[in-house]
């Protein structure tokens, strides 16, 4: 099993939960359509990584930062940040026949993770993204469609939550593709201070 750490523990998640379309202006950037439900998609256990590759199986990789939540006793205990990785090219040929995302979303190696930390409550998160020391993506939790209080109790609507499992709350505007050398750090704060950081040199 694949683990991440919160704080200085190692912990396994059982799986990795996804919402898709959660910032208008990354729907808008992509010409997707504004959904008239929450966009849930999950990556398993064996998709957490720590090496940040260009490609995966010959096809190039895009980044989107994400602020990312883990579970405990049914609630949202610690934030960190989190690079969902996507197979683009491969993602909109699925899309565009109805097929389901998991081969460009659910590789191994499409979710890397800093370390977790305990917050005590859910609002002034906000992330941050640079490659090479320039910014490319930012955001926090009053932009988006659907806020971690409104996506905890959709998911629990339908999906048991076990302690442990992370939510990737979605993406702001700015996704890219990853180049092999660039050197990419991701942040969340909570209320302007640091919470949680991790930077990545793309192989």
């Amino acid at each position: 099993m694949q683990t991440v750490r919160l704080d200085s523990q190692h912990i396994a998640p059982s799986k990795v939960i996804c919402i898709g379309r959660n910032y208008v202006a990354h729907i808008e950037e992509l010409g997707n359509e504004l959904p008239a439900d929450m966009v849930v998609f999950c990556k398993p256990n064996s998709a957490i990584g720590e090496i940040l590759h260009a490609e995966h199986g010959g096809e190039p990789l895009h980044y989107e930062g994400e602020i990312a939540l883990m579970v405990e006793q049914g609630q949202f205990a610690a934030a960190g940040f989190g690079l969902d990785l996507t197979k683009r090219a491969l993602q909109s040929a699925l899309k565009s026949k109805g097929l389901p995302w998991e081969r460009a979303k659910a590789f191994d190696g499409a979710a890397l993770f800093s370390d977790f930390h305990r917050i005590d409550h859910l609002v002034d998160l906000t992330l941050e993204l640079s490659v090479d020391n320039a910014p490319r993506q930012a955001g926090d939790v009053g932009l988006m469609l659907y806020p971690p209080d409104q996506i905890l109790t959709e998911l629990c609507a339908f999906m048991s939550l076990e302690d442990g499992d992370i939510v990737m709350t979605g993406t702001p505007a700015g996704v890219g593709p990853v180049h092999a050398g660039e050197r990419f750090q991701g942040r969340v704060l909570q209320g302007g201070n640091l919470l949680a950081e991790q930077e990545w040199q793309v192989q």
